[in-house]
């Protein structure tokens, strides 16, 4: 119940705030995140594969490599 529960409330930001896929996309042509895929659709794919607690572990250490000095690129869940 709790995956549902945070996998919903992933795609409600994704379809709203979002950078990337919400309402403001249009303001970011090439894409605003460095990372493919984006910290939302990564944490979104970690918690599905490996259950909200390490999914939600997963998805916070990948939000806190995002930085300025990161490199970003493909960086798919393992």
């Amino acid at each position: 119940m709790a995956r549902r529960i945070a996998l919903a409330s992933i795609r409600l930001y994704q379809k709203t705030l979002s950078p990337d896929h919400g309402w403001f996309k249009h303001r970011y042509s090439a894409g605003y995140c460095k990372y493919e895929p984006t910290c939302s659709e990564y944490t979104y794919q970690a918690i599905k594969r490996y259950g909200i607690i390490k999914g939600a572990v997963k998805g916070a250490h990948r939000i806190v490599r995002c930085n300025p000095w990161s490199k970003g690129g493909e960086d798919p869940v393992k």
